[in-house]
């Protein structure tokens, strides 16, 4: 019916053609087939099914400072150190699939002696007997995903969806004598996140991982007691999708 109105409905010639050419060109894009295109990519296993998954990773730092200077600090004096230690048992309950937990212990202790901040000429005050010691604790429930690199047994990326939940006790002391002022703080803290990672196999059964957070979903509350007579509360909740390059993680696993 449209095609027999363009024709009878006196329209010039030149329009005639026009129109015939688009109804054309529309009548092609509408029953032209899709065209099937295949990649050709393969997914094979990289874990099997019924492996036990075992690793840890652990990271200690210290740190010394003895009259040290930077920009308005003077005398800067202090000592301390950082410890972490974080096991991890999977089961591979299907090919390529993981599921398991990871256990993280830290502990943290910061000692300063003394120190001068200099605003300007007129503006300075020094800190003195500054000690902080601060427990933390999480459990962390696993879903990992193995992606096989082309054929590859020895590399390969991986996928960590994690639900974590902790804690942590600090206490930190300042001053001394009838002047010395202590807080002491508890924290509970709940995480959802993604962290993707590799794989890299030195053996049959030892390999090399290392991961970074992209993703996560942070609450904590925070309940902090000053001079067994202040008390105050802080809750904070954050969301990001980035690289977070102070997540990164560095372990080893045996893949038994």
């Amino acid at each position: 019916m449209i095609w027999n109105w363009f024709m009878n409905d006196g329209l010039t010639e030149k329009v005639k053609k026009i129109l015939t050419i688009v109804l054309l060109l529309l009548s092609g894009i509408l029953y032209t087939p899709a065209q099937e295109f295949k990649r050709d990519i393969e997914l094979n296993t990289f874990v099997p099914k019924g492996q036990w998954i075992v690793g840890s990773s652990v990271s200690y730092s210290e740190h010394t400072e003895k009259n040290y200077q930077f920009l308005v600090l003077d005398g800067f004096n202090s000592d301390g150190y950082t410890f972490k230690v974080s096991p991890m048992l999977l089961y591979a309950f299907k090919d390529n699939l993981a599921l398991g937990g990871r256990f993280t212990y830290g502990r943290t202790l910061f000692k300063m002696d003394g120190v001068t901040i200099t605003l300007d000429e007129d503006n300075d005050f020094d800190i003195d007997n500054l000690y902080t010691l601060k427990h933390s604790y999480s459990g962390m429930a696993v879903l990992r995903n193995y992606i096989n690199l082309g054929s590859s047994q020895r590399f390969g990326l991986y996928n960590d969806a994690q639900l974590q939940m902790g804690g942590s006790q600090s206490k930190m002391v300042s001053g001394s004598g009838e002047s010395i002022t202590g807080t002491y703080a508890t924290s509970t803290d709940l995480k959802i996140g993604v962290a993707p990672g590799m794989v890299a196999f030195i053996n049959n059964y030892t390999a090399v991982e290392v991961s970074v957070g992209v993703l996560g979903f942070n609450f904590s509350k925070t309940r902090q007691t000053t001079d067994q007579v202040y008390i105050g509360e802080r809750t904070m909740n954050s969301a990001n999708f980035r690289i977070n390059i102070f997540s990164i993680a560095l372990g080893i696993a045996f893949y038994l």
